[in-house]
């Protein structure tokens, strides 16, 4: 009667939902869907001019797409696409009634087969590839789901995009709370610092914005780069932006919070007077007041100004006061 009495091993945790998201896996979740426009120049033209891509190979008679075009022509617009699957929807009515009512995408991954001309119709079809087991972050507690779009031309398939979005149930308050608490306490991630961008950086140390200028052929870029984009050349000097710019485009940036981030805030793509254009923050206008057009200017801010912490300094483009309204 001297042995050891047996514990009842505890019940394992049993994800029913998970499980009938499993099921899912394998499952059309787009079938015979068109592009709503073959590949054409205009877009191709909108899009570099967004990028400030000057690559000579999306221009001219034997002109491609840009590769990273792959998913602008499969989108479906405000009116979507027919072909989505019962399957697909079915997924994410479970999701929502399982309180899963927030969703964010995560990333997405491409390859490119052979590259996509004007006048190329496309075709594709879709696949629920993976579900992921519950997953509980930052954001809230719920499942990441990864489809595969097969993009063709006739029979010949062109590129595959995976894309992945989180499926979630939103934090409670407290947690937000304690999230937001955190970020007072944080700080600011530093930039990447290398060999192609020390000058930049220490110019913005001196409180300097530095455009590089091609040796070669005079070509203004940002950022900067170890050759020139446009002509080649590996030579460059610099000049110093005169701060006058306005705003090309914007995002406002609600979530997922990053300590010493308080969302919401908007990031712009500054348009220097010099004609080149810088990703920064907004300031000095509500975040939902910015507009595209908007006259600003730039200035430095120090983060992290405290005895433990060494400064950070950043370039951000404040709203020229008396401009709230847009260019005018």
């Amino acid at each position: 009667m001297g042995g050891r009495q047996a514990q009842a091993a505890s019940p394992a945790v049993v994800d029913e939902l998970g499980a009938r998201l499993k099921e899912f896996e394998g499952r059309a979740a787009a079938v015979a869907g068109t592009g709503k426009d073959p590949v054409n120049e205009p877009m191709i033209r909108h899009w570099c001019e967004a990028l400030g891509d000057t690559n000579p190979a999306y221009t001219g008679p034997n002109a491609i797409a840009p590769p990273t075009m792959l998913q602008a022509w499969t989108m479906g617009g405000l009116s979507g696409h027919t072909g989505r699957t019962q399957a697909y929807d079915e997924l994410f009515d479970l999701l929502d009634e399982a309180g899963c009512t927030s969703v964010v995408a995560t990333d997405c991954e491409q390859e490119y087969l052979r590259p996509l001309r004007p006048g190329d119709e496309v075709t594709f079809d879709a696949v629920i590839e993976s579900v992921s087991d519950r997953k509980t972050t930052k954001l809230g507690t719920g499942y990441f789901v990864t489809t595969r779009m097969d993009v063709r031309v006739g029979q010949d398939l062109v590129g595959t995009h995976r894309f992945r979005i989180l499926k979630y149930a939103p934090a409670r308050q407290k947690q937000k709370r304690q999230q937001e608490e955190k970020q007072a306490r944080a700080r600011r991630p530093r930039p990447v610092v290398n060999r192609d961008n020390a000058g930049f950086w220490e110019g913005v140390a001196q409180h300097r914005l530095l455009i590089q200028r091609c040796a070669d052929c005079g070509t203004l870029r940002h950022p900067w780069l170890p050759g020139c984009n446009t002509c080649g050349g590996p030579d460059w000097d610099t000049i110093e932006a005169s701060g006058e710019g306005s705003v090309y485009s914007y995002v406002v940036m609600h979530h997922p919070p990053f300590p010493a981030f308080a969302p919401p805030y908007a990031v712009g793509l500054i348009e220097l007077a010099e004609g080149v254009r810088i990703v920064s923050n907004v300031v000095g206008v509500p975040y939902d007041k910015v507009r595209i057009g908007l006259p600003v200017r730039l200035e430095f801010q120090r983060y992290d100004d405290d005895e433990d912490a060494v400064p950070l300094v950043l370039p951000v483009f404040r709203v020229q006061e008396g401009r709230e309204g847009g260019a005018g």
